[in-house]
């Protein structure tokens, strides 16, 4: 059986019982660690699970040798522990179709993702438009600002490039001033909201014009450009 294992978004301790649960039952672990942060290090991980099989691999890694973990998953009960939510990305779906395909059974197991831990701005996730992301070489990029257009009154969520072998984040600032210099109203609304689900958690609402100069330094960040607020909204927003 292959095993999708979401573990959180912020540590392990994020990581569910069921999680643990399907983590117990694995004779193989992959932990994909090299596409997003993750405050946990590999030997944090080994240590709450209690598990010393667990095997670091980077996303490329995956993706070349599927077909070699798939033939494992026939004979073995292989686990893959993926950082938020497993699902969240393309790699993960085609290593599920890949699976079933080969009449391999699946499991997966979900867990905390960016995608929900937005929610704690107040903004309501019904009203959130397409997602778009922000990459370091946005010079000639027009997507993310026509797809900011495309979502009108939607709430547009913006992820933003990371680098986290190198420790590299975009800043939030940074995408701000993308988005005024290809049209965005210096008055519009900003949310950033940096390190989400950490007890070091930050979430800043202000100006365009006046987040563009904020002081939050290299930590993991993304950029909320909100669309029509529902007064429900408007009052959470105010707590900040």
């Amino acid at each position: 059986m292959l095993y999708l294992i979401s573990i959180g978004l912020w540590s392990i301790k994020d990581i569910s019982l069921n999680g643990l649960e399907a983590i117990e039952k694995c004779d193989v672990i992959y932990f994909e660690n090299y596409t997003s942060y993750y405050d946990s290090n590999l030997n944090d991980i080994k240590k709450i699970t209690k598990n010393d099989k667990i095997i670091a691999i980077k996303r490329e890694e995956l993706e070349n040798n599927s077909k070699k973990i798939i033939l494992e998953a026939k004979e073995k009960n292989i686990g893959i522990l993926v950082i938020g939510e497993a699902l969240a990305a393309t790699t993960h779906n085609a290593l599920i179709i890949e699976a079933k395909e080969n009449k391999v059974k699946t499991k997966i197991i979900h867990s905390s993702s960016i995608f929900t831990a937005i929610s704690e701005t107040g903004l309501s996730l019904y009203s959130f438009g397409k997602i778009t992301s922000l990459p370091f070489n946005y010079k000639d990029l027009n997507t993310p600002y026509n797809i900011l257009l495309e979502n009108k009154d939607l709430h547009t969520l913006i992820l933003l490039d990371l680098e986290p072998e190198n420790k590299k984040y975009m800043l939030a600032k940074e995408a701000i001033e993308y988005f005024i210099k290809k049209g965005l109203d210096k008055e519009k609304l900003c949310i950033i909201c940096a390190s989400l689900g950490s007890e070091k958690q930050n979430i800043i609402i202000g100006k365009a014009k006046e987040l563009v100069n904020n002081t939050l330094k290299n930590i993991p960040q993304c950029l909320i450009i909100p669309g029509k607020l529902h007064f429900i909204e408007q009052e959470f927003l105010s707590l900040y």
